[in-house]
């Protein structure tokens, strides 16, 4: 019996889900809830991994100044707000792309900072 190469599995087996999606009646509603699924099941995992960070460090973050530790709590509240609004921003068109842009490179780079500026001496 001859074998068939997984990536010839892996493609016929997203092709005959595409053509299910398409001529299946409410295929289309149960692709999109299933991809709700999966985003649900990513931000919970996200929640989960940042909790388990924050109760791992949670003396190192107490050890900070309160002004670094203000900055790192907004930069994490500006992230978490703009991943929630990201459908929000991106159907505004170029400005909201990199308005989204923008806010995720700047939290992250004053976590960035307030990591760093924690380790020195």
């Amino acid at each position: 019996m001859p074998t068939i190469s997984p990536t010839i599995r892996n493609v016929a087996i997203i092709l005959i889900l595409g053509a299910l999606v398409d001529v299946v009646p409410g295929g289309g509603t149960a692709s999109s809830t299933a991809l709700e699924f999966v985003y649900l099941a990513f931000l919970g995992a996200f929640v989960w991994v940042a909790a388990r960070l924050y109760r791992e460090h949670r003396v190192t973050i107490y050890a900070l100044e309160d002004r670094r530790r203000a900055i790192a709590y907004a930069a994490a509240g500006v992230i978490a707000l703009t991943l929630t609004g990201t459908s929000t921003l991106w159907n505004e068109g170029p400005a909201g792309n990199i308005g989204w842009l923008v806010l995720l490179i700047g939290a992250g780079y004053a976590l960035f900072a307030v990591i760093r500026s924690a380790r020195q001496y």
